[in-house]
């Protein structure tokens, strides 16, 4: 297990510019080259990786899928988080939201109440606008954590939802008759909850779900609703 993790966030680390030679990552996890193989061989069976002769490619989407699978054999939380670019976390979610036919926007940012705002993604298809937060590099769950967390997007939905009647149209709502946001708190991996005061904290592989059932699921879960 530990042989598997270390070589995990080598690969991790040493492919965020693209695919790397085998003999660089053996080299920089310490692990002799044929286990290394050996293991490779494993990782690309289970689609963490691909392998092109010499060299290891790892794609967007099995990044995420590596990061994950190296905190479940015990890697540090934060080392893990370290090895991945801000965007394809954020990308990874955003290709969830398009995949289910709403339109994305990346850092929104926007005025309200003499202050700044930004939102990390909004996903919109009438009437929902999810007002997603990324928390890619969040050490641990603890409650204290959670509760500052959903209190801040929280605080950042309601703001967006009284200075929406203003920009619908940067937000892209043009023709729409009627707007419910819901705030999102966006994690790596599981936390101990899954909803806080009607806040959904979900990981970011079980987005898909969340995005199936939304639209059903409204009324149960925290959101501000307003008409244009």
């Amino acid at each position: 297990m530990a042989v598997e993790r270390n070589l995990l966030v080598s690969i991790l680390r040493l492919t965020k510019n693209g695919p790397v030679q085998r003999e660089f990552v053996s080299r920089d996890a310490r692990i002799p080259t044929q286990t290394v193989n050996e293991i490779l061989k494993k990782f690309s069976d289970i689609g963490l990786i691909q392998l092109r002769e010499k060299a290891i490619e790892v794609l967007p989407r099995q990044r995420i899928l590596a990061a994950i699978r190296a905190v479940e054999l015990g890697a540090d939380f934060e080392k893990v988080c370290k090895t991945l670019e801000w965007p394809e976390f954020e990308n990874i979610a955003a290709a969830a939201f398009e995949a289910n036919n709403f339109y994305v926007r990346k850092h929104f940012r926007f005025k309200w109440a003499s202050r700044r705002w930004e939102v990390d993604i909004l996903g919109c298809k009438e009437p929902i606008v999810a007002c997603v937060d990324c928390k890619r590099w969040q050490h641990g769950w603890r409650k204290s954590a959670i509760i500052k967390t959903v209190a801040s997007q929280v605080e950042r939905t309601t703001a967006l939802t009284e200075a929406l009647p203003s920009l619908y149209e940067k937000a892209g709502l043009v023709d729409w008759k009627q707007a419910t946001l819901i705030p999102v708190v966006l994690s790596l991996v599981p936390g101990p909850v899954k909803f806080y005061n009607d806040v959904p904290i979900v990981p970011v592989l079980q987005l898909q779900n969340l995005l199936t059932e939304l639209p059903s699921h409204v009324n149960s879960l925290l959101h501000f609703s307003l008409h244009f």
